[in-house]
């Protein structure tokens, strides 16, 4: 069993401090202390480095954390900062969410009755899970003799007995927060680099991501544009992209057989060498055949570009996967404590029965390569035939093809969004149903409807939305928002690695 344990406090540090020391010293003297892992919760600089940069303290814990390879690790929550306004607490349960640690609370109950610290523990367990931070136990000091209610979860006497130690020695938590995701996403890219064009230089956060891309070792990034301009630029802001390759379209390496190649690719539609000069002197037409000839892995485009300027090159020039007769969309939803997936939010306006079994078969592909277990809900307004209409029907069709297509995926349709997601709601709806309440990947009747929920469940319960991610291409091409951030642009870098990880694996 793998048990992973963060041992934190509200306010009293010394508490928290004996307490580690307690665990640490019993489990390097016992069996497990060849496989364990002692840490601190941050150690990227100091407290106020923290308290004024919480967020990326917060994320570069994570990552660190979440990369340790002991069987058992403890770590050591971040006890006093120099802000007394600064929700330390708060910071230390999303670090315990986030890093799959389970929460060991310490508290000083000197001169607290029993009614009292059952409330201080009633407090802090619904604090725990607003963060969706697992308890493993609370550890009360001062307090010995005094009768503590055990009925929700354990508690012990300090200083700890080895028998209590080992009673906190849990399963390490299976929470999924947008962090934890983010950290694996990054981790899991860099562990095999792929080449990733990006044609958009000229922005500056696409300096920016690359600085942050480099600097992490997520992926070799390839600018398309002016060397001189780009590098001059990206010193300007204080960005280091030393390690990007930057060529220019007319590069004389790579313009004249990407000519040739795209004249010979579409030849039946009447172009000519001369033609597809003048088109491979766009950015994005030559970094889309730079993916097609295989000088890069996978493109990212769209920060200044429409969406239909990424992907007119990809349905022209990369073309479709075997097998798939349809190029659609999706997006990672980051929920607070797990992932979702939504499609087609951004491609197919009004897909037919065939076109939505597609885009269920192409999501669920989607969920997989990137760690969720595919419960697929084709949505309606309708549950298992309670409405009828032209809707309900074209859903019912679909869910039909794409069982007959795929009979061992977990697939449901019609279901309401509701019956989808919520448990009870799904057993009183869809009585047996395996993809009832658990749904995963929820494909949408159209792009109208998809589009909405998307960025409603975004806007109103703060969710991350990665995406849009292309699905069915030959090759990886991905999406960004004109209105993307940093973060999404390093995101969907990633997760354009990770595709073209994986298209590298099926293809050998």
């Amino acid at each position: 069993m793998s048990s992973r344990l963060i041992v934190l406090g509200s306010e009293a540090a010394e508490v928290v401090n004996q307490v580690f020391e307690d665990l640490q010293a019993t489990l390097e003297e016992g069996e497990l202390g060849s496989d364990l892992g002692v840490f601190n919760a941050y150690s990227g600089g100091t407290t106020a480095d923290l308290v004024k940069n919480p967020k990326t303290a917060l994320g570069e814990s994570v990552v660190s954390l979440r990369s340790a390879q002991q069987g058992t690790v403890i770590v050591q929550g971040v006890g006093a900062v120099p802000s007394p306004s600064f929700d330390l607490l708060g910071w230390n349960l999303d670090l315990a969410a986030s890093a799959d640690l389970s929460v060991v609370y310490a508290l000083d109950g000197a001169g607290m009755s029993a009614n009292l610290l059952d409330q201080e523990i009633t407090t802090f367990l619904a604090r725990a899970s607003r963060h969706h931070a697992t308890v493993a136990g609370v550890v009360v000091s001062g307090a010995r003799g005094v009768a503590i209610s055990k009925d929700v979860v354990p508690v012990f006497d300090a200083p700890l007995a080895a028998d209590d130690i080992h009673s906190l020695l849990v399963a390490a938590p299976d929470v999924v927060t947008p962090l934890a995701f983010q950290g694996d996403l990054l981790k899991r890219a860099a562990a095999n680099r792929q080449r990733i064009v990006l044609p958009e230089p000229e922005d500056e956060r696409i300096l920016t991501a690359t600085d942050e891309l480099l600097a992490q070792g997520v992926a070799d990034i390839i600018l398309i544009g002016n060397e001189g301009e780009i590098r001059a630029k990206a010193s300007a802001l204080g960005l280091n992209i030393d390690g990007a390759t930057i060529l220019a379209t007319s590069d004389p390496n790579h313009f004249e057989k990407y000519a040739e190649e795209l004249a010979r690719l579409r030849a039946a539609k009447g172009m000519t060498v001369e033609d597809a000069r003048k088109v491979v002197a766009d950015p994005t037409y030559f970094a889309t055949m730079m993916v097609k000839m295989g000088d890069a892995d996978g493109m990212v485009s769209g920060a200044t570009h429409t969406t239909a300027d990424t992907i007119r090159p990809a349905f022209q020039i990369i073309k479709m996967a075997p097998g798939v007769n349809l190029v659609s969309s999706s997006f990672l939803m980051l929920m607070s404590d797990r992932v979702m997936v939504f499609g087609d939010c951004a491609v197919v306006v009004s897909p037919t029965a065939e076109q939505m079994a597609q885009i269920a078969l192409s999501s669920a592909q989607t969920a997989r390569a990137f760690g969720v277990d595919p419960k697929v809900a084709l949505l309606s307004y309708s549950t298992l035939g309670s409405g009828s209409g032209p809707s309900p029907d074209l859903v019912t069709e679909a869910t039909h093809l794409a069982r007959e297509a795929a009979p061992d995926l977990a697939i449901e349709g019609p279901l309401q969004f509701d019956a989808a997601i919520d448990p009870t709601t799904g057993k009183q709806k869809a009585p047996g149903s395996p993809v009832a309440g658990a749904a995963n990947v929820l494909v949408f009747p159209d792009l109208n409807s998809g589009n909405i929920a998307y960025k409603a469940v975004q806007r109103t319960a703060g969710a991350v939305a990665v995406g849009p991610i292309l699905q069915g291409l030959a090759k990886p091409i991905n999406d960004l928002s004109r209105g993307a951030t940093t973060e999404d642009i390093v995101n969907t870098v990633a997760i354009t690695a990770v595709q073209a990880q994986a298209q590298a694996e099926g293809n050998k």
